[in-house]
């Protein structure tokens, strides 16, 4: 069996160089071996593969045929031995990971000792950047939160989606009242958080029943109270009071259950996000990549973790 996928590696080598010097060079062969394996392919088959030339060589129509299956059997041949590779060697060693900072916190921390613990052969390189679109070349997966109308050429697996709403605490809701229709927001302080190429402070707001793939309904103008590139330190200064500020619903709802936050605008959004692990090719996941994800998704959906 083995010498018969030989010969096929033979075969579609004379095809793919365009001759059978050509192929002997790239598989460190001489030319009359490579020559004999083609023959004695054509022997064992009784038909002819190759029109050959002085100076060239084309498939038969039977040559076609066999070329196409012969790659499609070297490409699962190639797949079935990675697979099995990967299962001796792929729950060890280094899984490189780029997350955002909330993300970190929310998803990576309260999980890291737990993964390591039942994978004790996996190590965690963690990387966090702020960057909405890090190179994934330089890492095994990633983690990222993005607004529904992200548009960007990454391969990705959902985690989440939630919807982002604006909530405010009730102190400040006591000092200075609640926006009652959207353009109030203009009169209000508000929490921002800082983003890259933003060029003015604003919110932009959709109906919650409104795909945000459409325009926004509204696109106000507000004033900044406080503004930080860290969306960590956001939700301690909006529970003090300092303004209004844009949270997903599922991260909020606790404190809306416990009174600790008020919805502000409901039935308006600011969008909805996802959070997505981010791989850095289609191609095949290793296994210490593939643990991870579903270990954090398991989790996740078992509400081990905070929603995000």
């Amino acid at each position: 069996m083995l010498d018969r996928l030989h010969t096929m590696t033979v075969f579609l080598a004379v095809i793919d160089e365009g001759g059978f010097t050509a192929a002997a060079r790239r598989l460190s062969m001489t030319v009359p071996h490579v020559t004999r394996h083609v023959t004695a392919l054509e022997k064992q088959l009784d038909t002819r593969l190759l029109q050959r030339t002085t100076r060239s060589v084309s498939l038969t129509p039977a040559g076609e045929r066999y070329a196409t299956r012969a790659r499609e059997i070297l490409k699962a041949v190639d797949s079935a031995t990675t697979e099995v590779q990967s299962n001796t060697s792929a729950l060890s060693g280094v899984l490189r990971i780029v997350s955002t900072p909330s993300l970190t916190d929310a998803l990576i921390s309260p999980l890291a000792a737990d993964f390591c613990t039942q994978y004790p052969g996996i190590a965690l390189d963690v990387h966090v950047d702020s960057n909405l679109a890090p190179d994934m070349n330089r890492y095994d997966l990633g983690f990222m939160q993005v607004f529904e109308n992200f548009n960007a050429s990454i391969v990705a697996r959902k985690l989440s989606t939630s919807e982002a709403i604006l909530c405010a605490a009730p102190s400040y809701v006591q000092r200075h009242g609640a926006p009652q229709t959207p353009h109030e927001l203009a009169q209000h302080r508000c929490v921002l958080r800082r983003r890259e190429g933003q060029q003015r402070d604003s919110f932009s707001l959709w109906h919650s029943n409104q795909p945000t793939s459409e325009p926004p309904v509204h696109d106000i103008v507000v004033t900044a109270a406080i503004t930080i590139s860290q969306t960590a330190g956001i939700l301690q200064m909006v529970l003090d009071g300092a303004g209004i500020a844009e949270f997903t619903l599922d991260s909020a709802r606790p404190f809306l259950n416990e009174g600790l936050l008020l919805p502000v605008l409901p039935g308006w959004i600011t969008g909805r996000l996802h959070v997505l692990m981010t791989l850095p090719t289609h191609k095949h996941i290793p296994l210490r990549t593939k643990a991870f994800m579903d270990f954090i998704a398991q989790a996740h959906q078992a509400g081990k973790i905070d929603r995000c």
